[in-house]
């Protein structure tokens, strides 16, 4: 980590108490908001369970302090998404799958409270970007007159985390049916993100759209071709180096398809990677190693 999180709380800690609310705080944003580039290489993932809500507390402090930090706000859209996906969204679902189901019921209610203050973050980043932008989004009136005004490849990432985090809370907040009725949103945004930088984070857009196309027919724009279509850009795009591609198109298309054998053969491929050939995507490539294993091991309620 560029900063370890410790020396962090202290420099906070020495600004707030010095009165300070110019540079040096601007210079401690700058450090928080960069903080969490070296969880990638990270592939403790307990260590990193404990360790973000630290961090992520931290940043939200300084965001009290610098309301209109764009790259802190980024940072908050972003971790807080990958946080809540990975340690609240995901064993909630575990939970759903072993019969603990009061425990998954809780676990959805709590990511979806965090997601959307991750979406709230990201909206905020963006009107920085755009003034007024936020407000238009939320309305979901006229959407690609809105999304035009997000025009440059320094939109997307703000565009794609407040996007992820939107859609995610809508997944785990299906029985309320306003929040469901605002899909069109993140998915105009993320089809928007998709124009201004398709080669975005090596791919992570195409990964996006490997799930979202699985769950539409070719009739709206998916389906299983264009999910393999995206699976191979985002494979190209990271140069065979992420593991998430392979995993989304087995979970999505492969079990659409009832196609056990490929899907055993796809995961198999996934839990025999070095999930750190490419130091930068360790970490995610560990969470998609934990993924296959947990797929396969409910290949029997997944396949007729």
């Amino acid at each position: 980590m560029r900063y370890l999180l410790s020396s962090l709380a202290l420099a906070v800690t020495l600004v707030a108490a010095a009165g300070c609310r110019g540079p040096a705080l601007s210079l401690v944003a700058d450090a928080a908001a960069s903080t969490s580039d070296t969880y990638a290489t990270e592939d403790d993932v307990e260590l990193v369970r404990q360790a973000a809500p630290f961090g992520l507390k931290t940043m939200e402090g300084l965001a009290e302090s610098k309301p209109r930090h764009e790259k802190l706000l980024t940072s908050l859209a972003a971790d807080f998404t990958q946080y809540s996906y990975a340690f609240v969204h995901t064993p909630a679902e575990e939970a759903d799958w072993a019969g603990r189901y009061a425990e998954a019921r809780a676990g959805r209610d709590r990511a979806r409270k965090l997601f959307l203050r991750a979406r709230d973050y990201g909206l905020r980043g963006l009107d920085v970007r755009h003034a007024g932008l936020a407000e238009k989004l939320r309305s979901g009136r006229d959407l690609s007159a809105a999304l035009r005004t997000a025009n440059e490849k320094g939109d997307v990432p703000l565009l794609y985390w407040t996007a992820s985090a939107w859609a995610l809370a809508i997944s785990d907040g299906k029985s309320d049916m306003g929040l469901v009725a605002e899909l069109p949103v993140p998915a105009a945004m993320m089809a928007r993100a998709l124009e201004l930088d398709e080669a975005w984070a090596e791919g992570t857009l195409h990964e996006f759209y490997v799930v979202f196309d699985a769950t539409r027919s070719a009739a709206e724009g998916g389906g299983p071709e264009r999910a393999r279509a995206h699976m191979d850009r985002a494979l190209a795009l990271s140069m065979n180096k992420k593991l998430g591609p392979l995993v989304a198109y087995a979970e999505g298309v492969l079990v659409q398809k009832q196609d056990r054998t490929e899907f055993t053969r796809v995961l198999t491929e996934v839990l025999q990677a070095d999930p750190g050939a490419e130091p930068r995507y360790r970490l995610v490539n560990t969470f998609a190693q934990r993924r296959a294993r947990a797929l396969l091991q409910r290949a029997d309620d997944l396949f007729l």
